[in-house]
């Protein structure tokens, strides 16, 4: 029983912030790689930042320099830091991680439930 719950979406000008947050509870042995998706009207979902356990990043060249993804361990929590926001990141973001449940066995991958971001004047 595992859920991912995330905030922090919203609308924001060209050029502005936005943080996103997205926590992982219940039966958790561990949470392995965590990261962000995002879905635009009339496109396929595409990644955004993936982090694994030990920090390694992965981002999509349309989001380096701009999007920060960070993890919280202790919090089973994941975060994407949005700066110099642009039209064209208007999308919404979905959660992911692949998470060992209690009893530790396989591991499952687990989506939140997405949250708006919509970058306008």
């Amino acid at each position: 029983q595992v859920q991912l719950v995330e905030s922090g979406g919203g609308l924001v000008q060209p050029g502005g912030s936005l943080r996103l947050y997205c926590a992982a509870s219940g039966s958790i042995f561990r949470v392995n790689r965590m990261g962000w998706y995002r879905q635009a009207p009339g496109k396929q979902r595409e990644l955004v930042a993936n982090i694994n356990s030990v920090g390694n990043i992965d981002y999509a060249d349309s989001v380096k320099g701009r999007l920060t993804i960070s993890r919280d361990n202790a919090e089973n929590t994941v975060y994407l830091q949005m700066n110099s926001l642009k039209p064209e990141d208007t999308a919404v973001y979905y959660c992911n991680a692949g998470v060992v449940r209690i009893p530790q066995g396989s591991e499952y991958t687990y989506w939140g439930q997405g949250t708006q971001v919509t970058v306008s004047s």
